[in-house]
């Protein structure tokens, strides 16, 4: 015999109240459908939530790819515009090392970037990657050659100072370089520079920047001075009357060193000028 359950409904206005039977069986599986309805409903509410969740961090993720894609779209316009700078620099290296006669075959070419528009899938990132270490390899080879070209033209620039040139005081010729009858003997002998005849008292100037190692008088050449210039470079400054620097000092070319004299072993006021490098005397006309 199957349990049954009696429902009872009782009106407020007083009417005549009912009566329902239900068997035992019918309120479980009412019961069941209750509880399958409820929790149908909690899936269908949770997975509406969840959709809407998802579609927020979709359109999420579709604004950053878009930003993404506009910065690698400009990334990818710097980089042309740095690959433009470097062809321009390596293009003026290039004339600077041609003007300066420097031998470019053994410098190192500037590497060839790759151009276009870039995406955000993988072989692409690494198609970028790739040209941003190109790039990086281009800029730290100008910069060793640029780095080379400012020692080149330092070192061209201090040659240039130490070089000796122009004329060491004002006056004319009137001995050269070479071989020549001695004033003094009449016999053939090598002179080592140039006589320039002068006032007494006349202003004698450094040619090129150096070290005075010799200011002092001698029997042949009266009071002489000696700068050393580097790179093999000495000249002589001999027959003053006055000295006007000491050994040790530090001289620029155009500076006051001396003056015209007849010291020594002369015939006349005039400056003897030479020019050695290396050791060897070497004709000054040339420098003049």
């Amino acid at each position: 015999m199957s349990r049954r359950f009696t429902l009872m409904y009782i009106p407020v206005s007083g009417k005549q109240a009912r009566r329902f039977q239900v068997s035992h069986r019918l309120l479980i599986t009412l019961l069941a459908m209750l509880v399958v309805s409820v929790a149908l409903m909690g899936w269908v509410v949770a997975d509406y939530y969840r959709l809407q969740f998802d579609q927020q961090h979709f359109n999420q993720l579709l604004v950053e790819n878009s930003e993404q894609r506009q910065q690698l779209r400009q990334i990818n316009r710097d980089l042309d515009s740095l690959r433009s700078e470097m062809i321009l620099l390596s293009d003026a290296d290039a004339r600077v090392r041609g003007s300066l006669d420097v031998n470019t075959e053994n410098s190192v070419p500037l590497p060839v970037g790759i151009g276009g528009a870039i995406d955000t899938s993988p072989a692409d990132m690494t198609e970028l990657q790739q040209q941003i270490n190109s790039l990086r390899l281009a800029i730290d080879l100008r910069r060793e050659s640029q780095e080379e070209v400012r020692d080149l033209l330092n070192d061209r620039h201090s040659l240039d100072l130490a070089t000796p040139a122009g004329w060491p005081t004002k006056g004319w010729l009137t001995s050269y370089f070479g071989v020549r009858p001695s004033p003094y003997t009449g016999q053939r002998k090598m002179h080592e520079g140039l006589d320039i005849a002068a006032n007494t008292g006349t202003l004698v100037t450094a040619t090129a920047d150096g070290v005075v190692v010799k200011a002092t008088t001698e029997p042949g050449f009266g009071k002489v001075v000696m700068i050393d210039h580097g790179y093999g470079y000495r000249t002589i400054f001999g027959h003053n009357s006055k000295l006007l620097v000491k050994p040790g000092m530090r001289v620029k070319r155009g500076q006051k060193i001396a003056e015209v004299g007849n010291t020594g072993r002369s015939t006349g006021s005039h400056l003897h000028y030479e020019i050695h490098l290396n050791g060897v005397p070497i004709n000054p006309r040339k420098f003049l």
